[in-house]
């Protein structure tokens, strides 16, 4: 469903309003469920993988075998079907006649495929893995990866032939994405260093920010997803951002309190996400 773009006041940074009832609709569902999961690891019902993946099963009986009848992954196994679609999606919109017009669409895709190319990378070459997470939370990631990545080109695409933003965000997008995507690699690297020769346990980070935070990553993937929305500056691409700052603000005082739970020697000034602050 179609409509014509929207001729009322708008934010200045944003293109109008999307034309798209699916774009306007994706937008709002993006941000509401990503925020609503943010609050979720709040309230101690964690997605059920990396460190928490155990914390759930114990929860649930101590069974990591499966969850509810469905099959586990190695973690590495999982991670890669949650990365390696979106990638193939965001590469592939090169391919499609018309789907990436322009140096603002480029950059976006471009953009978009670095960072899951890293994750992909990372997960073969950095992280460390030790255990299993349920199939049907891999699966969740993927498609939530998959569809964000797919519908944030697509709202590039009808944004072509629009007014431009009164303020060009393009430039400092570039940096602010590169900026998040460096960091978050260098704090995965400190934290696959952690883990043990065979992969297992966990430790208190040290180095980076971690003398501030407990999960300086979460901050620089935060910093990569406002890259987004700066490079692509449409009303979808900021409700990713702002829904995926909302998990990662939920999952990182989660993991903040699992720290302190498992840790005597936590200390205690150290905060979540945001260094003095949050």
């Amino acid at each position: 469903m179609m409509w014509p773009p929207s001729t009322t006041p708008w934010l200045p940074f944003l293109y109008p309003a999307p034309a798209s009832a699916y774009v306007a609709a994706m937008s709002a569902v993006s941000f509401v469920s990503m925020a609503n999961a943010g609050l979720a690891e709040l309230r101690g019902d964690h997605m059920p993988y990396s460190k928490f993946w155990h914390a759930v099963a114990g929860a649930a009986g101590g069974d990591t075998r499966q969850q509810g009848g469905m099959p586990l992954l190695r973690s590495r196994d999982g991670m890669l079907l949650a990365y390696a679609p979106a990638l193939l999606a965001a590469a592939a919109s090169f391919a499609v006649p018309g789907a990436v017009e322009g140096a603002r669409a480029e950059l976006l895709s471009a953009a978009l495929a670095a960072h899951f190319l890293k994750r992909v990378l990372e997960v073969l070459c950095v992280h460390r893995y030790s255990g299993s997470m349920p199939l049907g939370t891999a699966a969740t990631i993927s498609c939530s990866y998959l569809v964000s990545t797919a519908t944030m080109v697509y709202a590039q695409h009808l944004s072509r032939g629009l007014p431009d933003p009164a303020v060009d965000l393009l430039c400092p997008g570039v940096l602010v994405f590169a900026v998040g995507l460096a960091g978050n690699l260098y704090h995965h690297r400190l934290l696959s260093g952690l883990r043990a020769d065979d992969g297992t346990g966990y430790k208190v980070p040290r180095g980076g920010l971690f003398g501030l935070v407990a999960c300086p990553h979460y901050l620089f993937e935060i910093l990569a997803f406002f890259g987004f929305a700066m490079i692509s500056q449409t009303l979808y691409a900021l409700a990713v951002a702002t829904g995926t700052a909302a998990y990662l603000a939920g999952r990182s005082c989660a993991t903040r309190r699992w720290y302190r739970s498992k840790f005597q020697d936590f200390p205690p000034r150290i905060k979540a996400l945001i260094p003095y602050v949050l």
